[in-house]
């Protein structure tokens, strides 16, 4: 009986890339897996079928080659073997023992049992200007830190960590189950390698002590609320003399009482008086820098027209770009006026017209044809 096509075993097209041929396999894999499919040998069948099409396709010398003489360019022994399973069957299938079987844990020990350091986090408050000129801050934190007395080794002085008896050094274990030898980490030593008989009185044997440190951290100009600063090897200490992990500075912006911001431009509202809003005049705006800026009001100004100040706002990380400055003007309305106050405007009340305001007269002319008009519908 002929052997089915490697490509429609994996149900892909010739031309399918590799990263489609991996997802594909993997799909099957798992719907055809014996552990999934105990005692059917058309599911074990059909896995080996789906294995060795892998192993061949994987490879890029081994497609070529099945591509050009198709299965007869395995039938002396290269390539996949007569049982489905290739050379390197445990790599194929890493990736989904580790899915199903949450394997990937001995993977983050290296030799010697040394472990790579936690990452470590700290929240930073600064304000508008720090962000706009950049800033070089202190900052302190508690951390753990390298055991002076056994220099991070976790062994008491004149002792050494010796290998583990259970694993070998390896950091993990074999163990059949069924139709697979799976892997765990050893529980003697979880999963470093060596263990400690004589551990160091500083550190207990974990190599590290907990200190506060401080570092110098340098801002950069235009950074926003919720930039992230990566100081590598900042973190903790690793165990046993492992690489450190890595410090991230997370920055938030302190409220302003004048600027509010979006980017790289602020925005800021002026209350202006209603005879300078009526009249027209100017007024003076402080921007970011200290600078004074004056800013014209044409007569006829109303409450929330905006004013554009080019190249005011803050500068752009990493950019000689800057943003812009918008004033937003508020026209206030006066309150607690005098007797004489009260009779200027009601009498400039009475010689107001459609021309001095134009958007109200229209607004409630609309709103009269819109009542008349509810008035005249049939009941």
């Amino acid at each position: 009986m002929s052997k089915r096509c490697y490509y429609e075993t994996l149900c892909v097209s010739r031309t399918a890339t590799d990263s489609e041929i991996k997802s594909s396999f993997r799909k099957l894999a798992m719907q055809w897996h014996p552990d999934r499919n105990k005692g059917d040998a058309t599911s074990e069948a059909k896995f080996k079928e789906i294995n060795e099409a892998y192993d061949v396709l994987k490879d890029g010398d081994k497609r070529a080659a099945y591509d050009r003489f198709g299965h007869a360019a395995f039938e002396h022994g290269n390539g996949a073997s007569a049982h489905g399973f290739g050379s390197d069957f445990g790599s194929a299938f890493s990736d989904i023992f580790e899915g199903i079987f949450g394997m990937a844990g001995a993977r983050t020990r290296s030799s010697g049992g040394r472990e790579r350091g936690a990452d470590l986090r700290y929240n930073m408050e600064i304000t508008l200007e720090d962000a706009y000129y950049g800033k070089a801050a202190e900052i302190h934190i508690p951390t753990s830190v390298t055991c002076e007395t056994c220099s991070g080794s976790g062994a008491k002085v004149g002792t050494r960590p010796k290998t583990c008896g259970t694993c070998g050094g390896h950091g993990r274990v074999r163990q059949a189950q069924g139709f697979f030898t799976l892997e765990r980490t050893c529980p003697s030593c979880q999963g470093r390698g060596q263990v400690i008989e004589d551990p160091c009185p500083s550190c207990a044997g974990s190599g590290r002590v907990t200190r506060e440190r401080m570092l110098s951290v340098n801002i950069p100009q235009g950074v926003e609320d919720g930039t992230r600063i990566r100081l590598a090897g900042e973190g903790e200490a690793g165990v046993r003399g492992g690489p450190a992990g890595d410090l991230y500075i997370f920055l938030s912006l302190a409220s302003h009482p004048i600027f509010q911001r979006d980017g790289a431009d602020l925005h800021c509202r002026v209350p202006v008086s209603m005879v300078t809003a009526a009249l027209g005049g100017e007024f003076e705006v402080p921007a970011i820098d200290g600078a004074r800026n004056k800013v014209k009001v044409p007569a006829g100004t109303q409450s929330g027209r905006r004013f554009r100040l080019q190249g005011k706002g803050m500068p752009v990380l990493r950019s000689k770009q800057t943003g812009d400055m918008y004033v937003q003007v508020v026209v206030e309305t006066p309150q607690n006026l005098t007797k004489r106050q009260r009779e200027l405007l009601q009498e400039f009340q009475k010689l107001s017209s459609t021309e001095t305001q134009p958007e109200s007269t229209g607004f409630f002319a609309r709103v009269k044809e819109l009542f008349d008009g509810l008035g005249n519908r049939p009941d």
